[in-house]
């Protein structure tokens, strides 16, 4: 029986790299995959999954209003999938995290989905709050913060590397936007 994994973490702890690492392992015993990312994530080019360390590969990008499970069995008309993997999982809409249980469920194909659980607020993304509801295995990818400590949070940060307190729950940017800190110093950083 396939399973949908979701994969979670703050910022900075290698998800990228081990949904990259995830497909060229099938990729190199002679399997496809199907890698999904959203089409507004443009930092390295539409349709594109890169990690910090470098790696990169080709992706389908995807919209709010795509279909998930219809593109599966579009590329499965194409040729065998033997896994669908997800980057930047939080920003799916809850249909498509439904979907990708039906990936798993009616098509028999593993699904391994990669995200952040939180936003810079501390709240559930959409697409994390699904897939920690509905996702048959929760595999934390551990970062630290600047304490030592584990991190478990999002910081914004203005240019100035103060916290942003407000804002769209949405903005793309890498280590010049956001830092992964423990909930102490989330604490410290939302309300100081």
């Amino acid at each position: 029986m396939a399973k949908v994994y979701f994969y979670y973490s703050a910022m900075n702890a290698g998800k990228s790299t081990v949904l990259l690492q995830s497909s060229y392992n099938y990729r190199e015993r002679g399997m496809n995959t199907l890698v999904l990312t959203p089409a507004f994530d443009v930092r390295h080019g539409k349709g594109k999954v890169r990690s910090r360390i470098g790696i990169e590969a080709d992706a389908h990008a995807f919209t709010p209003q795509d279909d998930l499970l219809a593109l599966t069995r579009l590329t499965l008309a194409r040729h065998p999938v033997s896994c669908v993997l997800v980057d930047e999982a939080q920003f799916l809409t809850r249909a498509q995290a439904h979907q990708l249980t039906d990936i798993a469920d009616e098509l028999g194909i593993p699904v391994l989905a990669y995200g952040l659980r939180t936003d810079f607020q501390g709240n559930l993304f959409e697409g994390s709050q699904w897939l920690l509801a509905w996702a048959d295995n929760l595999i934390e990818l551990k970062t630290i913060c600047h304490c030592g400590r584990k991190a478990t949070m999002v910081l914004r940060v203005d240019r100035h590397g103060k916290a942003v307190k407000e804002g769209s729950q949405i903005e793309i940017g890498g280590n010049e936007r956001y830092l992964s800190v423990c909930r102490r110093h989330f604490k410290h950083n939302a309300t100081g």
